[in-house]
């Protein structure tokens, strides 16, 4: 399906032309019909056999309202469409809505359309025809074909038509894979279905029975329309209702119904701004009117540093936003748009003195295109998701990945230059334990996991047990001398483990007993107890060749050791899994 929004001053036959267009009438309200105008947002569509394109021969047209006073259902309308069809009468001048539906177009990036001159049966559409193009000529629809036409008469429709068809053909494939959002534009009730919103739909896929999320709340898709009719599945770009069920407080106009998981939902965003066409000059207010997809926030506006067209935008409410995504500014005390293109939907708080500067600095280059390359440079690190709710692909480079994290290759570089130094003063301060467990290293370079410690160890640095060893940063000289003579000891008797007295004659305590066996030399089975590391295979060989199961006293005198020793040694062996102690406190070795 392809998705067309009209646009234009009021009273110029938008919704006039859509019914001769489609044969059906897009003012659905008796008030609308009355009264000669569009007030809401009204829907019509035909099919077109022939035409091209990804989106088939149906075609919907979403019709706008014209007067200054509903320019925000307007906005609600176009925001999430891709094609434009606007619409200006032969027998007016170039009026103020016609300029300020076109600088939103502008603004929010609209390139493809076509202007349909009406009323042509009425009055020469030459000049008007002239007027259009040349203001068009000025915005993101330049080149767009101009074509008179009379949806009284029907003449011109033929090539309105073509027009229109081949301005569709030409339009980019939608994603069919991609996260949904989809802009709620309409909520009513229908009698033994419940709620149902409509939506345009501009890319991903909608299934009834999937799950869709607005921030915290959950809804599913009991139902699913497309063209008045019933379907299982949906691809964008389409205009699609969805019955929902679920918690659908709060679901109205400007509600986005995302992917669960998918999507970034922030308060606050750093953004670039450009003056919309025929806006004049000037920063916006302190207190503008935003607008995305169909939906209207009250922001606070607030400049960085002396780049006007970089600001921080603070949102009333949190929407799911993406890096690249186009939106409008507009004032609403005047007629003035700002085009605004996310540059950070997830900005880092500015806490001191000088940082909004920076921040604009770091911004200054930043157009508005998902680059991983830029985003780390700014970042230094960033968790995958994070940056692919944010809409930043995770492609190749000279990245770090490590575990969930990417890491810049400066900031990757500069932490392992300082690993070195990091570890030389934690031995200089911890001679009994001169290995730095990478917890303590990742508090040191201020990372937010030790995932990203692994990576940066180089040689001549080791990661042992979960530390970080220096070369030549061994026990001191007389601890490792005392260990060696314990060390000679247990090689004569392997489970003979050294006694208390023995320990401090040679003036063993416990942190030097914890160093040697972080060290790999000894192995403590219990608080002043030490073998030698293996003794728990060992003993569980030798304990093989007892009649199984064997009792405690039996495995004392086959190891040759005491009480003191074995009762502890048993415990570590069943913690291993190399014993198993039976309910009459006898024990087998496991096979």
């Amino acid at each position: 399906m392809h998705v067309v929004a009209t646009a234009g001053h009021v009273d110029h036959g938008k919704s006039t032309l859509v019914r001769a267009l489609t044969g059906t009438d897009p003012d659905r309200l008796e008030e609308e019909r009355r009264r000669g105008l569009t007030i809401e947002l009204g829907y019509a569509w035909a099919s077109w056999p022939g035409l091209a394109g990804p989106g088939g021969g149906d075609v919907a047209f979403v019709d706008v309202p014209g007067h200054e006073r509903f320019l925000t259902t307007m906005l609600a309308g176009v925001g999430p469409v891709p094609a434009a069809l606007l619409v200006v009468a032969a027998d007016d001048p170039w009026m103020p809505q016609a300029a300020e539906h076109l600088a939103a177009l502008d603004a929010l990036g609209v390139g493809h359309g076509v202007v349909a001159v009406t009323r042509s049966d009425l009055a020469d559409p030459g000049p008007a025809m002239a007027r259009a193009a040349a203001e068009v000529s000025r915005t993101s629809l330049a080149g767009a074909p101009v074509v008179a036409v009379s949806g009284r008469t029907g003449a011109g429709l033929d090539d309105l038509r073509a027009a229109l068809a081949t301005m569709l053909g030409a339009l980019p494939v939608p994603d069919a894979d991609a996260d949904v959002r989809l802009w709620v534009d309409r909520r009513f009730s229908v009698r033994g279905a419940g709620t149902v919103v409509t939506a345009t739909l501009p890319a991903g896929t909608v299934r009834v029975g999937d799950t869709l999320t607005d921030g915290d709340r959950l809804v599913r898709v009991r139902g699913l329309q497309a063209l008045g009719r019933d379907t299982d599945t949906v691809a964008g770009t389409a205009r699609v209702a969805l019955n929902l069920t679920g918690d659908l407080d709060g679901i109205g106009r400007g509600t986005a119904l995302t992917t669960p998981d998918a999507w970034h939902h922030t308060e606050v965003v750093d953004v670039r701004l450009t003056p919309g066409s025929g806006a004049g000059t000037g920063t916006p207010p302190l207190a503008p009117q935003l607008h995305v997809g169909a939906a209207d926030v009250a922001v606070r506006h607030r400049p960085l540093g002396s780049h006007e067209d970089i600001a921080r935008l603070t949102l009333e409410r949190a929407l799911p936003l993406r890096v690249g995504d186009r939106m409008l500014l507009r004032d609403p005390g005047d007629r003035r748009l700002w085009r605004v293109d996310v540059l950070d939907p997830d900005p880092p708080r500015l806490r001191r003195r000088g940082a909004a500067v920076r921040r604009a600095a770091a911004l200054a280059g930043a157009d508005g295109t998902p680059r991983l390359a830029d985003e780390l440079a700014r970042r230094g690190l960033a968790p995958r998701d994070r940056l692919r709710r944010i809409g930043v692909p995770a492609t190749p480079g000279d990245h770090l990945e490590a575990g969930p994290w990417l890491v810049s290759r400066d900031l990757a570089a500069a932490l392992a230059d300082r690993l070195p130094r990091l570890v030389e003063e934690h031995a200089r301060s911890h001679p009994l334990d001169p290995d730095v467990p990478l917890a303590v290293l990742a508090d040191r370079l201020r990372l937010p996991s030790t995932d990203l410690v692994l990576p940066l160890v180089r040689p001549p640095l080791t990661v042992v047990g979960g530390r970080v060893r220096a070369p030549g940063s061994g026990l001191p000289r007389e601890v490792a001398a005392a260990v060696d003579v314990v060390r000679r000891e247990l090689e004569v008797a392997p489970f003979a483990a050294p006694t208390a007295d023995r320990l401090r004659e040679l003036g063993l305590d416990e942190r030097a007993l914890g160093a040697a066996e972080r060290a790999g030399l000894l192995w403590r089975i219990a608080p002043g107890l030490v073998l030698l590391p293996g003794a728990d295979r060992d003993a569980a060989a030798r304990l093989a060749r007892l009649d199984q199961p064997f009792t405690t006293s039996a495995a004392r005198q086959d190891l040759d050791t005491s009480r003191r020793v074995v009762l502890p040694l048993l415990d570590r062996l069943d913690r291993a899994g190399l014993t198993r102690r039976l309910a009459d406190d006898r024990r087998e070795v496991v096979r």
